[in-house]
């Protein structure tokens, strides 16, 4: 073994110890071979051999740093599992991108800053904070108006649904839809109603002939990558919903928590302006524990939606507040959105090579697919089987808003393993998937 290679090995068993502590600063490399006593060419293969192993980061003008350890992932949409490779979570962490959001928060350091961050938080947020989501979600043609604030996008989601439907009430949704959704309407003791949906997304004469059977009080959409299958409604499509809505008097939540993948997708709320909630949440943004939503309603329902955040305690924390106020402000937002629609299309290419000939529906930039399952496999039995090999996918019933045969398909996150990982259990799943049921599980 070469030396530089048993100089690692032992850094990284002070690492492994706690030792060393995530945070720690390591010695500039010259200082570092002077007491290890190797030369420093020696030094900076160590270095660089302990950032391959991904235990160290190097930052310009600073120096050398222990990373943070990474917790064990969590699926999303379930009970947490004992997966090894998690392909139900989809929060999308770009390279390089901790860096930037620690630049961003220097100036929260000052303590006038700070003290100013740590103070309590309003529905209402900040002039700053309300003036940067505006800059941020602005298209061509369309400003947002009133903004309010929660503590996550599913808070908002809540909010906007609850000033919508009342207790007993009715609220439309995609056939297939985020499940957040149907248990934000159980919780209100408000029922889900399907619409059929087609290649465009949800169709607006569906949602009238709903809604003629038996009157809905509102629509919950996904109008960009919905998900599961990654849709992008054209803008015709938009226009026509936008019409129907006006027709029948409803209003509409629009979900925009993808659309940053997309930024030249006009919201529907451009299309609609008085008749449509915009809700988002900051977690698939910028980073996965940030505690900030968004609900940018109309201007007869915004104390409605205030009303709803407050009531359920849902406003945001000072401190992310803050911080997303400033990233918005530098760029940082706008830089690392970019590096997510790259990396969204990294991955994209992952799949394509893991899954030829798969019947997926997916998007170039989007951070999920749906996998129509080759017979003779049923989703449930495909989930147990990938399961027994260490990686968790989500069933296609998860997603369904009605009764009737669950769909024979399994939703795929890309988000949250590296690169070489989501392509080896990919390649698991193909393999698996050319096999028969019986063969693997025994029956």
């Amino acid at each position: 073994m070469e030396t530089f290679q048993r100089v690692a090995d032992a850094v990284a068993a002070d690492i492994r110890s706690g030792r060393l502590r995530p945070g720690d600063r390591l010695p500039p490399q010259r200082l570092f071979a002077r007491r290890r006593g190797i030369a420093p060419s020696t030094a900076a293969r160590v270095y660089g051999e302990l950032a391959r192993r991904g235990l160290v980061t190097g930052e310009v003008g600073r120096g050398t740093f222990v990373r943070a350890g990474r917790e064990a992932d969590a699926p999303a949409l379930a009970e947490p599992a004992a997966a090894r490779v998690d392909l139900e979570l989809n929060y999308p962490v770009a390279p390089g991108q901790s860096a930037a959001l620690a630049a961003g928060l220097q100036r929260l350091l000052r303590p006038d800053a700070l003290a100013a961050a740590l103070g309590p938080a309003r529905a209402a947020g900040t002039p700053g904070a309300r003036a940067a989501v505006r800059d941020l979600l602005a298209r061509p043609g369309w400003t947002p108006g009133e903004v309010l604030f929660a503590g996550n996008g599913r808070q908002a989601i809540a909010a906007a649904v609850a000033a919508l439907v009342p207790p007993g009430g009715r609220l439309a949704v995609e056939e297939l839809t985020y499940p957040v959704v149907l248990g934000v309407a159980a919780r209100l003791g408000v029922t889900a109603v399907p619409v059929a949906c087609d290649g465009d997304g949800l169709v607006p004469e569906a949602l009238a002939e709903a809604h003629r059977r038996t009157p809905v009080h509102a629509v919950y959409v996904q109008p960009t990558l919905q998900n599961p299958h990654s849709t992008t409604m054209p803008p015709a499509r938009r226009a026509g919903l936008a019409a129907v809505l006006e027709e029948l008097g409803l209003h509409a939540v629009e979900d925009a928590v993808w659309s940053f993948l997309e930024p030249d997708a006009v919201p529907l709320a451009a299309h609609a302006p008085g008749r449509t909630v915009l809700v988002e949440g900051f977690a698939k943004r910028l980073a996965p524990g940030l505690s900030v939503g968004v609900a940018v309603p109309p201007a007869a329902l915004g104390a409605p939606v205030a009303a709803a955040l407050r009531a359920a305690g849902s406003a945001p924390s000072g401190y992310a507040l803050e911080a997303v106020t400033g990233w918005i402000g530098d760029g940082t937002a706008d830089r690392v959105a970019a590096a997510k629609r790259a990396d969204a299309a990294a991955r994209q290419r992952v799949v394509a090579a893991a899954l030829p000939g798969a019947r997926l529906r997916t998007a170039p930039r989007s951070y999920f697919c749906w996998w129509d399952l080759p017979a003779p496999w049923r989703a449930e039995t495909f989930v147990a089987a990938a399961a027994r090999r260490g990686i968790a996918v989500t069933p296609g019933a998860a997603f369904a808003a009605g009764p009737g045969a669950a769909p024979n398909a399994v939703r795929i996150g890309t988000a949250s393993p590296s690169p070489d990982v989501l392509a080896g259990a990919l390649e698991t799943l193909a393999a698996l998937a050319r096999s028969a049921p019986d063969e693997v599980l025994g029956g």
